[in-house]
Order: C-alpha cells, then structure tokens, then sequence
C-alpha cells in the first residue's frame, strides 16, 4: 500500500439515499438466498424488511451452471444445515435457490410498491447483464468473489455504486480490489468488513479492520453481520461504518443453508433501532450546552455567594464570599477578580453573586 494519505470519501448516493458522513447508517436487510427459491417467501421478506425500517433489501442472482461445477463438494456448514452430498449436492442446492427473470421482476416492482431499494449480489457476468436490465441501482459483490477481479472489472465498468465484501481475505487482496474497482468508480464503492462463518463469532469480528479501510484507502466502509448478537450494531456504529448489512429470515426451521445465522422479523427490527439510537447517541463532535441540560445547568452548577453581609461602597474579597449552589450567578472563576469590585448596594448574607451588585473599581 502506497505510503500516501488517500482523500477521504465522504458520501455516495444510492437510490434516494445519502450514505457516508453525516448521514444515518444505510441498512441492508439480506435475504439472501432464505426465500428457498419461493416468490411467495421473497415477497414477504420485502414486507418485513420494509416493516423493520431497513433501506433496501438484498438478494443473491446466479445463474448455477456459471457459479459450481456439478461435483463440487459442500462447505462444513453447508453439510451442517442441509446434509452431505449423498442426501443433496450443493449444485441441486443451489438449482432450489436460484430466482428467473420472471421473479426478479415481480421482486423488483413490488419494492416499488413497498418503496425500498432493491440490491442484488451478482455472481456472474451473465446475472450482471440481467440485472442492469432492471436497471439496478448498486451492486454488492459476495466476499467470495472479490478476488475474482474479472467480475469487479465487469461491474465497475457499468459506473454504479459498488459495496464489496471482504472476508476470507488478506489486505493485498482488498488492495488489488479496490485498484480494479477505482479505475471506474474512484469514489463510489464502500468496502465490508465481514468474517466467512455461519454464524461468526464475536472475537473474530476484527471491526477496526474498517478504520484500517478508511486510513489505507479513504473509502467508505461497513460491516457484513453474521454474528447472532446485538453487540455489533453498536460497535459498528461507533466505528463510523456507512451502511451495515444483516441476513434475516422469516423463520429459522426452514430449509436452508442460512437460516440458523439470520434475524427473525422482531430481532431484525430491533437491530435495526440499535442502529437508529447509536447514531442518535453519537451526537456530534462539538462539546456544547444542550437544551436538555440548561435547567439543571442553572442549579447543580455552582456560583459565587456571601459568607457575610456586606454593605454598599464595601470592597469585596475572597473571604467574604463562598461558592456554592445555584449556578444562577457569577461563576466560581470570578472569586480571583473579585478585588476589583464594590458593592452596589447592601448585600445579605447566603446571597447570589450577580454581576448588577457590583461595580468595578477604577
């Protein structure tokens, strides 16, 4: 990596929808490939996605013969939830999993009717080709295929929004990624931080890999969530991430490969919240009194009072006065100034301290 700064990144634009500085995290419902083939199932998920609040929903378009060879053996979690290669292959799988033209169609019209964004993984250039017939927004590329830098290629070239996943690699292929992609989109891709396995596990999560992101190449940068906790959301947040994305199911005893890692309805909405209120909590980075905290100001904070009475004409010093509440008065700094003023009039003792008591001496 080049010892240069890069220029930072600041916002791209994906539908309606600001994303980067000083915009609300952009969230990514993923369904995937949870529809288990089913438009029925794939409606519904848009449904529930919109419900929850998230900004678009993502599906995976694959054409299996471009994407396995037919003898392809099953990953460990693959054999996990839907049995070893004598019960089904991974490429009969995949075949149960794909979506036509025809579906994809009646996906994308009715996220216009529910008015969400519609996102889609590509996993060849065949699936490429379809979906700019949609005319698709963004594209967010699989972490297995971003070493395959023929496919970024053929992605950037179409100009649009591109968020790459990044698991299963080491820096000196996000490196080579992102040189691919920034031939065509310097300044529209967000790089994902993500951990191949389903379910991950927390300690694997590496979140500060996104600050490395953001200090190497100046990118945006979020998270891909396998994990099945709410400590994520919040400490992705906190790290600056743009857009966060979360595969959810409609139930987790369906058939599949990926139900046993992903949010049900209520847990993706609540996700989503976390999100929502983390950002809220974030503020801004001016240190300020706030209007929340200006009735309290006036009476936890402290001022300057009498100890004594003390008469009209009479030269005030610092033991005839204490500090103590309300904060409606001079301000405790004032008791080293204190010399240079007499009183207006006569002051009772245990009174406030106010500037209009006082008049400075020439």
């Amino acid at each position: 990596m080049s010892g240069k700064p890069n220029k930072l990144m600041k916002k791209i634009k994906i539908g309606n929808k600001n994303i980067g500085i000083g915009s609300p995290v952009f969230f990514i419902a993923e369904a995937g490939v949870n529809h288990n083939g089913s438009l029925k199932i794939a409606l519904k998920m848009i449904d529930v996605a919109k419900e929850a609040g998230a900004d678009a929903i993502k599906f995976q378009t694959f054409k299996t013969s471009n994407l396995i060879l037919p003898n392809a053996p099953k990953s460990k979690y693959h054999i996990e939830t839907t049995g070893d290669d004598t019960k089904q292959t991974w490429f009969d799988l995949l075949k149960t999993q794909e979506l036509s033209y025809q579906m994809h169609k009646k996906i994308i019209e009715h996220c216009k009717k529910r008015k969400i964004i519609f996102l889609s993984t590509p996993y060849d250039e065949e699936s490429v080709d379809m979906l700019e017939k949609f005319k698709i927004m963004a594209y967010k590329v699989a972490s297995t295929d971003n070493t395959n830098l023929p496919l970024l290629h053929y992605i950037a070239k179409k100009g649009k929004p591109m968020l790459i996943s990044t698991a299963m690699s080491n820096i000196t292929e996000v490196q080579d990624a992102v040189k691919c992609v920034k031939r065509y989109i310097p300044n529209k891709f967000v790089l994902m931080q993500c951990t191949g396995n389903y379910p991950s596990k927390n300690s694997d999560s590496n979140l500060s890999v996104m600050l490395t992101y953001k200090k190497s190449f100046g990118c945006l940068y979020g998270y891909s969530d396998h994990t099945l906790d709410f400590i994520n959301p919040v400490a992705a947040t906190a790290l600056g991430a743009s857009v966060y994305e979360k595969h959810f199911t409609l139930d987790r005893k369906l058939d599949g490969p990926d139900h046993r890692m992903s949010l049900l309805p209520s847990e993706l909405k609540k996700t989503i919240e976390i999100i929502k209120n983390t950002k809220i909590a974030l503020g801004n980075k001016k240190k300020q009194i706030l209007d929340s905290e200006k009735h309290n100001r006036l009476r936890l904070k402290k001022s300057l009072v009498t100890k004594i009475f003390i008469k009209k004409g009479e030269k005030l010093n610092k033991n005839k006065l204490a500090i103590k509440r309300p904060g409606t008065g001079l301000p405790p700094k004032e008791i080293f100034n204190v010399m240079n003023y007499v009183a207006l009039r006569d002051i009772k003792a245990n009174s406030v301290l106010k500037k209009k008591m006082l008049k400075r001496i020439k």
